[in-house]
């Protein structure tokens, strides 16, 4: 048996975790440069704001009915995650964590008798160590988990858990065909066009068919709806061929510095990154674009491979500057930048050439200071260390002009509790009677 841990509308949530004066209230969290609904408190959802919204076209109704919006705290988000997915392990370690808001268990070696009352336990438990509520959906496979969790969330009487019952062929005929994962508003209308308009309809379907008209993971959806399980937990995933970061500006730039910066950023991340996983790049790549919704649409890209493969920072934003700087054109305002790290090998297993190129002893000093490096931005915080470049300007930015305190992640941002006058009354006068009904006075105790 599988569990679906489902963090309902996740930024919104963290949002209010220190809010908690925004309860009851429509709340939503914006895309990169504020601009769209990338979450949607359930009040946001019944006032009919749709996800990926443009907040332009809403202003009225914003104001109208008071809906607040927050710039995406992507630092919080993936704080709070963390403690969720640590809470998980520490009821199994058969977790994958499948994206910021959504984490598999496999309970094959756990000994729960009672599916649904174990859910809610575990619901309740996240609810008060961490204050995110879940939805919890328990299943032979993935694909009917999701359902599961989906039917939780919206249900009330479920108690935010559901433990998917066997052969249910009423559960399936109640959900749409787009909502089955994988399916999606892409391949719906085909399905459609073959009379499949339900979850009930697909999970009847010839296997045969369903692979033929959506490829492999169309024959594991009919499988999965009837349970048998083709999507196995992922506790490990493969070391990834390429590292990417790329972002959009504030405002599109023709200043070279603001791309310099930009890229230098990203690097960084992606190097974080790569060390992280353990692995080294012999490759790096940079593409620059302008606005694909303005005329004159242009993008270029540029690549070098390194002599070495490594994972230092500073060599790697070295050499993304120098890209930058060999297809930077002034004439052109840009939009957005991209770097990449290929070629990716172990950090644990590097080959020389015929020629010896490979110093290692580069390589471990290369190794000492990135440690040396981390270390510090980990006690100090993120960027307390970082490349000249990087520093250079801020001006490439994101907008994030509503964005909420890094209330986990900053010293500065930790939240204050001011004691008021009166509740230090009524503190006082409960120690009080609690004393005399101990046999102890106030002075004495």
């Amino acid at each position: 048996m599988l569990a679906l841990i489902d963090s309902n509308n996740f930024f919104v949530s963290c949002e209010r975790l220190f809010r908690p004066d925004l309860a009851g209230r429509p709340v939503v969290v914006l895309s990169s440069n504020d601009g769209c609904a990338v979450s949607r408190s359930n009040e946001a959802k019944a006032l009919g704001i749709p996800m990926g919204a443009p907040i332009f076209k809403y202003r009225e109704l914003f104001k109208r009915h008071g809906v607040v919006a927050f710039s995406a705290n992507f630092e919080l988000y993936g704080d709070i995650s963390e403690r969720i997915s640590t809470l998980l392990t520490s009821i199994t370690p058969h977790i994958e964590n499948y994206s910021v808001d959504e984490a598999f268990l496999d309970l094959d070696n756990l000994d729960i008798k009672d599916y649904t009352k174990w859910g809610r336990a575990v619901r309740a438990t996240v609810l008060q160590y961490i204050g995110i509520p879940v939805s919890i959906g328990i299943a032979p496979t993935k694909t009917l988990t999701k359902l599961a969790a989906d039917w939780a969330k919206i249900h009330p009487e479920t108690e935010g858990a559901l433990h998917w019952p066997e052969r249910d062929e009423g559960l399936l005929r109640s959900f749409d065909v787009h909502d089955v994962w994988g399916v999606g508003w892409r391949l719906a209308p085909q399905l459609k066009a073959q009379g499949v308009f339900t979850a009930l309809d697909l999970s009847r379907m010839d296997p045969r068919h369903a692979q033929q008209l959506m490829g492999i993971h169309g024959r594991h959806m009919v499988y999965e709806l009837g349970g048998t399980r083709c999507l196995p937990l992922q506790q490990r995933t493969k070391p990834q061929l390429v590292i990417s970061r790329g972002r959009q500006f504030g405002r599109d730039t023709s200043d070279i510095s603001v791309v310099e910066a930009a890229v230098t950023t990203m690097g960084v991340r992606a190097a974080q990154e790569l060390r992280r996983e353990g692995q080294l790049a012999y490759g790096i790549g940079v593409s620059l674009r302008t606005n694909r919704h303005k005329p004159g649409y242009t993008s270029s890209f540029e690549q070098m491979r390194l002599v070495a493969p490594t994972a230092d920072t500073g060599v790697i934003c070295s050499g993304l500057v120098k890209l930058v700087q060999k297809i930077f054109r002034p004439e052109y305002s840009y939009h957005k930048s991209e770097v990449y790290l290929y070629d990716l090998v172990s950090g644990t297993v590097i080959q020389t050439d015929v020629f010896g190129q490979v110093d290692i002893s580069i390589l471990e000093r290369q190794a000492a200071c990135m440690q040396a490096l981390d270390a510090i931005n980990a006690k100090h915080g993120p960027g307390s260390l970082r490349p000249a470049t990087e520093a250079m300007s801020d001006r490439w930015q994101p907008r994030r002009d509503r964005l909420s305190p890094r209330y986990t992640s900053a010293w500065s941002d930790i939240p204050q509790a001011t004691l008021s006058a009166v509740s230090n009354a009524r503190i006082h006068a409960t120690t009080v009677r609690a004393s005399k009904s101990s046999g102890l006075d106030a002075a004495g105790s």
